[in-house]
Formats: C-alpha cells, structure tokens, sequence
C-alpha cells in the first residue's frame, strides 16, 4: 500500500476552513470595504449604498454605450467574515480591456472616497503586481501577496512583510489585513514607481474607452439590424457564439432551406456595426465557409470592398442564428430579450425598419490599419529606429507602439540595474516603509550605470555555446574574473609551444572523432571554424520552425535579419 501524501490542505476533520477557493479563467474580483473601527455595521451599511449609488453615476456617465466582451461591471452588498463589503466579479473573456476599465472605475471610486480601501485580483492572483514586477521588492512573492495589495485614495498600498512574524511566509487573511490597516495604515508600503507602472495601462483613460471600439460597415438581414439598433450589445454574444462553435452549434445552419432558420439570408441592407476590436478581430480572423444556406447570397458581388462586407455580415449573422438556437443560451438575458423583439415581430407587434429609416442610422466606418503589422516596422521599433518620424510611422496602433516602446526601456532598465535578477529589485528590508523618497533617489542612481560588456569574452563563450574549439591566441591568455558585473583580464605569459602542442592535439581528436576532415589545413582552420559556427547557427534557426527562439533573438540582437526558411 503507498504511503499517504500530506498535501497540507485540512479535509473534513478539527480546523477544516472550506474548499481553496480559485476563480474561474478570465474573471476579475473585486471587493470595497470600509475599514474604521469607530463605525457601527449599519453606519458601514449606510455608507456601502451610497458609494454604490455613487458606482452606478459613474458607470452611467462614462460607460452609456459601452460594449463588455462577456459580463459587465456590478457591484452587489454582501456580507464577509462579520463585515459587509461591495463585491463583484466580471468574466472579462479576451477583453483585457474590461479588466483595466474595472480597475480605472474601481480607482476612481477610491479617489473620489478616500474613506474605502479596494481589492483587486484575478485568475492569476494580483495583477497589479505583476505589471509593476520591475519594481517591486525582493521580499514580495506570488505565495505571500494574496490580501496584501489594497487600492486607496487613488494610490497603491501593500501591507509589509514585517506586519506580523506569522505573516512573513503565507499571505493575510482578509481579516488580519483589515486588522493591520485599521491598527498601522502609516506603515503601509506605498511607492510612487510601483503606482506609475501597476496604473500604466490606464494612464490614458477615459480618453481610451472609446478607442475599444471598430465601426465596420455589413452586409445583414434586417431583423439583425433591427435587433442591433435596438441594442448594440447584442453584437458580443452573437460574437462569442460564432467564436467558439462547435459541431453541434453549426448544425442549425446545416439546413438547405433558409426559411429554417430564424435569421434567413434574405432581405439584406448595409448599415454600419458596433464591435469591440477584440470582437471585429475574431469574426475578420476566422476562416469560414459559408453554410449550404448561405452559398447562393455571394453571387452577385463584384467588388472585393461589397464582398468583405458580405463576409463579415454572413459570420455575424451565423453567430446569431446559432446563439438563439443554442438550448445552452436559452437562460441568457440578452438570448431571452432577442426573443421577445423576434415574437413582436411575428405577431406584427413591432414592425422593421425601412431603408429609408436605416439610411438615417450612424454609417460611421473606421479603418482597419490597426489589425495590420508591418514587421519590418515593428523591427525598427525595437530597435528604436522609428523615433521621431512623425504620426505616421509605426506598425498597428498607438497602443501597440506604445508597448513595444515600453517593453524595450523596460530591458534596457533592467540590464543597467546590477541590483535586479530573477526575484525583482533586491532592496534592503528597512524599505518596507513608506518612505519612497530614498527608494526615488537610489534608483535615480542606478539608472546611469552602465554595461561592462567584453567582445572577446562574449565570443569565446559563443564558441563554447555552440560546441566549437577556442580561436588560437598570441603569447597572452585572458583569465577572467568576475566582479560587479565587469570583466578584468590578467594577462600571463604562455609557452608558445605549449600552446601549439595542445592544439595539434585538439585537431588529431577532431580528427578522429569525424568532425575536421583530413583535407583541412592549418590555414584553413579559422575559416572551417566559421563555416560551422554559421552552419551550427542556421541549423538552430531552423529548427524553431518559424516561431520565436533563441538563435533567432540571438540574431536580432546581433542587427541581422533572417528570412523565412522555406527549403533546404
């Protein structure tokens, strides 16, 4: 009989505090509490409405017709281990978008309320520490952050690792930390930089909501422009139904007779549509025949613009039929709501829109530029080269530009800093504090330290990298030593015919072993050892198949570009 693993996890028996709770894929939680003692639960109570009403206002006003990939931000009073809280949580889906929005209202809220201290976190656990990695303390690690990174007044706080001796190997439970904020919120870490790179991707908010959103003229029935003008949130269900069908979802649309379908290929107008560009992006991406249905709606098209936007309606369209016809989606609102505007309209209840009416309708359209990625543009802006051109040079977005910049620097940063490895920004325990003005100064400092880099070193450990025997030297050998990240070399002085000894042995067991043929000469030999470093080289790009790997990055590095390997 095998032995009993531990797993540290308290089952049915004395202590047992509940099954580990882990969030579902794409779902972002989020909790605001009132931590002050002095209040009594109603007065807490009274306070958690108000701020909810003050949500609400605040949704409305920025949010009126904004789109969510799959749930929408809501907050709902609940109580909590004694104490009452607004909590909520938002399946963003593949709308990061929606998760940096929630954390754009969630700060606003503590901006405009200084008395309520936020929770945010995810699937992965604590995002916003994860964007500000660079910048983090030593001391702070996935396994003891959990409850520890609150948002308050706007700002960035984490309970320090010398909150309680107990807490310097596990996380906080989320009644210990309210017990620490409400006892030591002086001793709350709080760092200027740490906020500017957690808050970075909504540094352009709310100017940047309603850059989320790509108007795409279509080619749709009239009862999905209808139902569409009725609500434009309607186009992410459809969408997401569309997205992830399967064999069973498409079976609907398997009919050759379109009057089986509820949204028939007939009766088509061009309007223009609504999408989230994670939305537009997933229909434009897809490979997708047309159904037995469909196949007779593309013969009269005779211009490539006329037919993307009967590609892009015919994808839609699908997405609706299938999300309307799906038993699985029968309990979702907007499924429930759509068929109710398709009953009234059967019963001659409601009645659709004219061409002349839909000609009314926004016709807006936007340019698809930013789906496009010029890669030879997005080499130049790793490199930097595309700096100062103008507007108009970059690949894809602003955004992306953006990022790309950023990541860059970011390397760049990390590789001037001698105080940064694997575990993040080794600073000293004494800064767990919230004096962030030493942390300023010092990092001012490191900033400008440079990179010792030797050529000839940096060779020779490609050599051995790539399994290849050292260049011949001269009467001098460097030993290297290490210190401070700079290379010192001391020079000695060796036997010349020592060095040719070892050498002519190295070649007899090249030789030997089939790597170096009998035909090579001495004076060949720096030229055969190119070839096959080069040769070593091509070979590992190779095999990456066309994907990312380290030759190739290698490569980049080096300035040279590589084109595709298409044969032998």
């Amino acid at each position: 009989m095998e032995p009993s693993v531990d797993d540290g996890f308290k089952w049915f028996g004395e202590g047992f505090d509940g099954f580990p709770k882990r969030l579902p894929e794409d779902t972002v939680e989020y909790a605001i509490h009132i931590i002050d003692s002095t209040l009594s639960q109603a007065k807490v109570v009274s306070r958690l409405k108000e701020i909810l009403k003050e949500a609400n206002r605040l949704v409305n006003d920025l949010l009126d017709d904004y789109i969510w990939q799959r749930e929408e931000f809501k907050l709902d009073l609940e109580l909590e281990i004694s104490t009452w809280s607004l909590r909520g949580s938002t399946n963003y889906g593949d709308s990061v978008a929606d998760e940096w929005l929630i954390v754009y209202l969630l700060r606003e809220l503590s901006l405009k309320n200084p008395d309520i201290w936020v929770r945010v976190y995810d699937t992965d656990g604590e995002f916003l520490l994860i964007e500000a990695a660079m910048m983090l303390p030593k001391w702070i690690s996935p396994e003891i952050t959990q409850n520890r990174v609150w948002i308050h007044a706007g700002g960035l706080r984490i309970i320090p690792l010398k909150a309680a001796p107990e807490l310097e190997t596990r996380s906080p439970s989320l009644k210990e930390a309210i017990s620490y904020i409400e006892r030591n919120q002086q001793h709350l870490v709080r760092s200027p930089l740490i906020e500017e790179e957690a808050f970075y991707r909504i540094r352009n908010y709310p100017k940047a909501i309603s850059e989320q959103f790509h108007h795409a003229a279509v080619r749709i029935p009239r009862k999905i422009a209808h139902i569409l003008h009725h609500d434009p949130t309607y186009v992410s269900p459809a969408i997401e139904a569309f997205y992830i069908r399967d064999p069973i979802a498409l079976k609907p649309l398997s009919t050759p007779k379109p009057e089986d379908l509820r949204f028939p290929p007939e009766d088509f107008v061009d309007t223009t549509v609504k999408f989230t560009k994670v939305g537009f992006a997933q229909l434009k991406g897809q490979e997708f025949l047309p159904p037995k249905s469909w196949q007779s709606c593309f013969g009269d098209i005779d211009s490539p613009k006329a037919l993307a936007k009967a590609e892009i309606g015919m994808k839609l369209s699908c997405g609706f039929e299938m999300l309307i016809r799906d038993p699985q989606n029968q309990n979702k609102k907007a499924v429930r709501e759509m068929q109710i505007i398709l009953e009234d309209i059967d019963a001659g209840e409601e009645v659709l829109p004219t061409d002349e009416e839909i000609a009314q309708w926004s016709q807006k359209e936007d340019d698809e530029k930013w789906m496009d990625i010029d890669f030879n543009e997005f080499d130049k802006e790793l490199s930097g080269k595309n700096k100062g051109k103008g507007p108009g040079a970059g690949f894809g977005d602003k955004e992306a530009q953006e990022q790309v910049r950023k990541m860059v620097s970011r390397f760049d940063a990390f590789l001037n800093d001698d105080k940064s490895g694997m575990d993040g920004a080794d600073w000293d325990d004494d800064d767990d504090s919230d004096g962030s003005e030493d942390d300023e100064e010092s990092s001012d400092e490191d900033e400008d330290q440079a990179i010792s880099f030797d050529e000839d070193e940096f060779a020779s450990a490609m050599r051995q990298m790539m399994g290849m025997p050292p260049e011949e030297t001269t009467a001098e050998a460097g030993a290297v030593v290490k210190g401070k990240g700079r290379v010192i070399a001391e020079e000695d002085e060796v036997n010349a015919d020592e060095i040719r000894e070892v050498s002519n042995s190295m070649k007899a067991e090249l030789k030997e072993a089939g790597v170096l043929g009998d035909e090579e000469e001495d004076e060949d030999a720096e030229i055969t050892i190119d070839e096959t470093l080069v040769k070593n080289m091509l070979e590992a790009f190779k095999s990456q198949g066309g994907a990312a790997g380290p030759a190739g990055n290698l490569m980049g590095l080096f300035g040279v570009g590589l084109p595709p390997d298409k044969d032998n």
